[in-house]
């Protein structure tokens, strides 16, 4: 008897938030979120998280390590909108209050195995001296009411931003049924991969 063939892949997304540089601030905390397209569905696991506060180790380096978990298994028919995690990071200003250090996205990794991602931060900007001043005294940095849109391209171009940070992240990434689906990722479906990452094959 026949079986059937599979109408769906599936994407299984493990690792974690592993750490961060920011050499200016310490005492900081960070928010991760999934975006992707509408044929895809979250079946397992959290889609968004939130760290605990971590300050700056005290080697050379300076790290900040939240070493914070990432689990969540999707499901979809077509590689079209490819899960991003988009990151933010957040920490105390010289008045207490807690202000936007860092956003940053990148795509899920789309071969199988093991990937380790370094993610530049960056923050919005005023637009004049003034806000700046403004913004600086009252608390109230400019920062996005949806960090999700930092994984779109829409309105991006009007925005002001500045460079400021890094964060790490690891990935361990399973996918199921693509290669029946016709999908090439790389190495053979459910199989992890310890050398060097493959090239990526589908466009970011």
């Amino acid at each position: 008897m026949a079986t059937a063939s599979p109408s769906v892949f599936l994407l299984m997304v493990n690792g974690q938030v592993e750490s961060a540089q920011f050499p200016e601030y310490d005492d900081l905390y960070c928010k991760y979120c999934f975006v992707y397209g509408q044929d895809w569905d979250p079946t397992a696991g959290l889609e968004e998280g939130i760290s605990q506060i971590t300050s700056k180790s005290q080697d050379v380096r300076q790290a900040l390590v939240w070493n914070f978990p990432i689990d969540v298994t999707f499901k979809s028919t077509n590689p079209y909108g490819w899960p991003q995690i988009v990151l933010s990071v957040y920490g105390p200003d010289v008045f207490g209050n807690d202000v936007v250090r860092g956003y940053g996205a990148v795509h899920v990794p789309f071969s199988p195995g093991r990937h380790k991602r370094t993610i530049p931060m960056f923050v919005p900007e005023s637009t004049s001296k003034l806000q700046k001043f403004t913004s600086w005294f009252m608390g109230r940095r400019p920062e996005y009411t949806d960090p999700k849109v930092v994984a779109q391209g829409e309105g991006r171009e009007v925005t002001r931003v500045r460079s400021q940070g890094f964060v790490t992240l690891l990935f361990n990434v399973v996918t199921k049924d693509m290669r029946k689906l016709g999908y090439d990722t790389g190495p053979s479906d459910t199989q992890g991969w310890s050398g060097p990452n493959p090239p990526q094959r589908f466009p970011q």
